[in-house]
């Protein structure tokens, strides 16, 4: 039987963290199928025992440093 992994969808601002509600900016996909949803601050906080038991951490906390698109000068 061959395990076929497709792509995450990116996070959402309706994505929250499983700690404390925040936004998810990490996608933790566990071996059991199962998946963690974690803020950058817990996502910090848990990552050496989170790398122990996960199959693959979707990281998005790049986003918060970007800088955001800005609009055209006809949009404004």
């Amino acid at each position: 039987m061959t395990t076929v992994l497709t792509p995450a969808s990116p996070l959402t601002a309706a994505d929250r963290c499983d700690r404390c509600g925040a936004q998810a900016y990490l996608r933790v996909v566990l071996a059991s199928g199962g998946e963690l949803l974690f803020c950058a601050h817990h996502g910090r906080k848990f990552e050496p025992e989170l790398k122990k038991i996960a199959v693959e951490i979707q990281d998005e906390t790049e986003r918060l440093t970007a800088a955001p698109a800005s609009a055209s000068d006809d949009e404004r």
